[in-house]
């Protein structure tokens, strides 16, 4: 069985964590995997929006524990090394809008690869949890990292020491996450949002996210020459000249992401 499912239509590139039978625990197959449609995803200028979701009841539950069973320290390093952080970096680097459609429980390394994305929506019956104070352990995949900076470093505390489950309205109350829908529309819900992103002048979404990338290092004084310099780039795009040539021919625009 597949890991990881992929396909690309209608600009958008559709993945989704493949392994139901234990919410899409995440393995090194699977890693793998996802890393190369990531990587696919990157070089396919057709590909404008990227959508990652989980098939079943969850979206990914974390480190599947049958592969690291009584791991040493040396273990731990290796399967960060190659299954958890060139995931989170991919996510973060690829200068294309992605989605996380939490459709179920997102634990542990689950919920901070959905943290990684731009944009995270998330089912009524989605839950998040940072799992990892329940075994011992120490968040990982970006999780000390993101976490603070969407809910607050009191609540990021909480959250990690106590490993409380947050579900998907107190995820949104949060802000770590985007929008919230019922179960029953979620799919055509979170899937339209990619559609639309998709048709959307990426070429100036991906330079936005570059920027939002920076924020937290640069100063003031930083971000707003790393505003200036990027604002020149996306005024030579055609996406910035079909853009301004629809509005005074009052069309629709159609954008290329370039």
């Amino acid at each position: 069985m597949n890991t990881v499912l992929f396909q690309k239509e209608n600009g958008v590139g559709w993945i989704s964590l493949n392994r139901p039978d234990k919410y899409n625990s995440y393995n090194r197959d699977m890693a793998l995997a996802l890393q190369g449609y990531l990587d696919e995803c990157e070089k396919d200028d057709e590909i404008r929006c990227i959508y990652l979701t989980g098939e079943g009841k969850g979206f990914c539950a974390g480190q599947d524990l049958a592969e690291a069973s009584n791991p040493t320290p040396e273990d731990f390093g290796r399967i960060i090394d190659e299954c958890y952080d060139p995931t989170i970096l991919r996510l973060r680097n690829i200068e294309k809008p992605i989605i996380a459609a939490v459709n179920g429980v997102a634990a542990g390394a689950g919920a901070n690869i959905a943290l990684a994305c731009d944009i995270v929506v998330a089912a009524e019956s989605a839950s998040f949890l940072q799992a990892f104070s329940k075994i011992g352990l120490i968040p990982d995949s970006g999780g000390t990292y993101f976490l603070p900076r969407l809910v607050g470093m009191q609540r990021a505390a909480a959250l990690m020491m106590t490993g409380d489950k947050v579900s998907g309205k107190d995820a949104v109350a949060m802000g770590m996450a985007y929008k919230c829908f019922p179960d029953d529309t979620f799919r055509e819900e979170s899937r339209k949002m990619a559609l639309t992103l998709a048709q959307m002048p990426t070429k100036g979404i991906g330079l936005t996210k570059r920027l939002l990338n920076q924020t937290f290092s640069n100063n003031l004084q930083q971000q707003l020459a790393a505003e200036k310099e990027i604002q020149m780039q996306a005024g030579s795009s055609y996406d910035f000249k079909e853009g301004v040539q629809a509005f005074l021919e009052k069309r629709k625009p159609v954008f290329k992401g370039k």
